[in-house]
Order: structure tokens, then sequence, then C-alpha cells
């Protein structure tokens, strides 16, 4: 009779918290996680308390990604509609009454100073995928339309602050939604095609459109116009506007093959890199680590974004694919811009390097799109067993 009375052991309270975890996943994020605070440590251990901070936000990311993996996709499917109106009403609000900061409004004062914006970089695909869940089986074309209204009001808002960084992330993660619920290649190859010509003619018309008289009002304003030139002829301005550009491509040829060494890169630690622990931290990576240290990051990276896709794939749902799908594709998005704009492929935008740039908000943000995966992951293991 005593058994009956037995006290399970803590193991076997825990025990149902970690059943269900994706192992490969996790592999990828403990391995990308150890691989951002090397990286940190070298590029932030004179630069205050930059690591310190860093494996703080590391360890809430952990714990919001724990919390969340617990809620089943039919929860997170319940908060998609009040999240997304949530976040639009509050970038309204920072478009009436926002905090401006170096001339773009993209703060609110609630008490505590946010960014709205990044909520919506987890709220837009939540509430395509609920769209599109709603609608399963009956798909028609005003069913994309809206989609891609909802899509672009929070883009549009976020453009406006003005956050080019941001706006591409949440465009990115909602046409990820939308091509993943079945837009037609006869839609999206024109569109391609359409962007590929005219960057094609931006480059060939360069000599003209960047004169300094040259306005590019109403679609760009003079500072995005600033970066899209630099970003074509970085020269122009090696000591002002082109100098980002010039010191990370710099850093990153002169790691060569193996890399200067950890904590020997002279371009980081001589404060030649801006910003040398947030965007532009994969220069300070590649000079220390080299073309070697670069391969194994994009491995990490694609090995999570490969394992992400077959999470998606094996969703019990529509709304689990497709948010699966999107977040995965995010990271993509992620390593893509922030790599390509360091190296001199992109223009310069505000877009962190996962788990390696410093920044609480976009650790945060980390966390949830991580959690989120396992929660489907979690799903599709308790729907086979």
């Amino acid at each position: 009779m005593s058994a009956v009375f037995d006290k399970p052991s803590p193991w076997t309270r825990l025990k149902p918290v970690f059943t269900g975890f994706d192992g490969p996943l996790f592999l990828a994020i403990v391995l990308l996680a150890a691989g951002g605070l090397v990286t940190m440590y070298s590029a932030g251990f004179d630069h205050g308390t930059r690591f310190v901070d860093h494996g703080r936000n590391m360890l809430i990311a952990l714990g919001i990604l724990f919390v969340v993996a617990q809620l089943p996709p039919q929860k997170l499917m319940a908060v998609a509609v009040p999240l997304y109106l949530v976040g639009v009403a509050l970038l309204l609000a920072v478009a009436m009454f926002g905090i401006t900061k170096k001339g773009a409004t993209r703060w609110l004062n609630v008490g505590v100073v946010i960014q709205p914006s990044e909520m919506l970089k987890i709220a837009t695909p939540l509430m395509l995928a609920w769209w599109f869940q709603r609608r399963e089986g009956n798909l028609r074309v005003l069913d994309f339309l809206g989609a891609i209204g909802l899509l672009m009001v929070p883009v549009l808002l976020i453009a406006k602050q003005p956050d080019l960084g941001t706006s591409i992330l949440v465009l990115s993660a909602g046409l990820f939604v939308i091509f993943f619920a079945g837009l037609s290649w006869k839609l999206i190859i024109p569109v391609v095609v359409a962007g590929a010509l005219g960057i094609g003619a931006l480059v060939a018309a360069e000599d003209q459109i960047c004169q300094p008289g040259v306005s590019w009002a109403p679609i760009l304003r003079d500072y995005q116009k600033d970066r899209v030139c630099t970003l074509l002829d970085p020269s122009l301005d090696p000591l002002g506007k082109g100098f980002h550009i010039i010191q990370g491509m710099i850093a990153i040829g002169s790691g060569g093959v193996q890399g200067k060494g950890f904590m020997k890169g002279t371009q980081t630690h001589l404060e030649f890199i801006p910003e040398r622990t947030t965007d532009f931290i994969f220069a300070a990576f590649s000079e220390e680590f080299g073309l070697a240290g670069c391969i194994a990051l994009l491995l990490g990276f694609t090995f999570l974004i490969f394992r992400g896709l077959m999470i998606a794939a094996d969703a019990p749902t529509l709304f689990s694919r497709l948010l699966a799908g999107a977040i995965t594709l995010s990271f993509f998005t992620y390593c893509f811009v922030n790599m390509g704009m360091v190296s001199g492929i992109l223009p310069v935008v505000g877009v962190p390097l996962p788990f390696i740039s410093y920044g609480g908000t976009a650790m945060v943000t980390l966390g949830l799109s991580l959690g989120m995966l396992m929660s489907i992951a979690k799903s599709r293991r308790f729907m086979k067993s």
C-alpha cells in the first residue's frame, strides 16, 4: 500500500516537459549557441558586458523556447489573431506618438520602451497560417489576395518608420507562408524576372542615378538611396558611407582559409569593424576563423534549416506546416541578408545573425521561433505515438 502514496521522483515530474523534443533540432541549436558564445567572447570581451549579457540573453531565449515548446499548435493558433491585431494597433500607435531616435520612429513608451515591429516577425506568419488553415481545401484567388493584404499592412507600417531591415524580415516570413500555401509558380516567376531586370537596370544606370543631385523620391528616401549607391561602389565615400562595407570585406578577406586565430583579429580589436558585436559580427568571425570557420557556420545553419523543413513536411496540420516552413526559411533570410550585407553583395540594413549577433530583442524572437518549431515537432511525435 505504501507504494501508492510514494511521491514521484523529480525526473518523473520533469519527464513530460522534455518528452518529444526533437533531438537533431536541439543539437543544432546547442552547436550554434556555442559558436555564438565563442564569437561574442572574442569580439566583445573588451566591449563592456557584451559577452555576459549575450550569455544571459541566450538563457532567457532558452527558457522561452522550453515554455513555448509545451504549448500545442492549437494554442498557438488560438493566439494568432489577437497577437496580430495587437501588433498592428501598436504599430499605428508608433506612427501617431512613437519615440523618435536618429530620424527613425520605431519605439513606443507603454511604461517601458518597446519596439512593436519585433512582435510582427512572429505575429504575421502566425496570422497568415491561421488564415489559410481556416480556408483549407477551398482556396481561391481572393484568399491569396486577402493574405497579401494582411501581410502588407504591417510591412508598410514598419517601412514607414523607417525600418527597412525589419520590414524585409516580416515581408519574407509572410511570403513564405503564402508560397507554402500553394501560390502558383506562374505568379512567382514574373515577379522574380522583374526583380532581376530591375537590379540589372540599377547597376547599368549607376553613373546617372547616383549623382548627388538626383532624388529617388518618393520610391526611396535619401539615406536609402545612399545605401544602394554605396553598395554599387563603396569607394565613392570610403571614409563615410562606404566605410562599413569596405572594412567588412577587408576583415573577411584577411582571414584567409584558416583565419588569424581566436581573439587575434586585428581589424576587429583595432576597432576598424563598426558594430562588431551586432550587425557586422560575421566580419569579426570570418577574420578569426577564416573560410574553414565560415563553412562550419554555414553547415550549422544549413543543418538547422533542413531539419526545420523536415519538421514542416511531417507536421500534422496545414497550420503547423505553414508556420514551421515560414519560421525555418526565415532563418535563411536572416543569414543571407546579414552575411550578404557584410560581404558587400546587399545594402547595409539592421538584420542580426541568429545566435551570433548581440541583441536582447532579437534573442527573445529567436527563442519564440524555435519554441514554436519545437512545439510542432513534439505534436508530430505525439500524433505518431
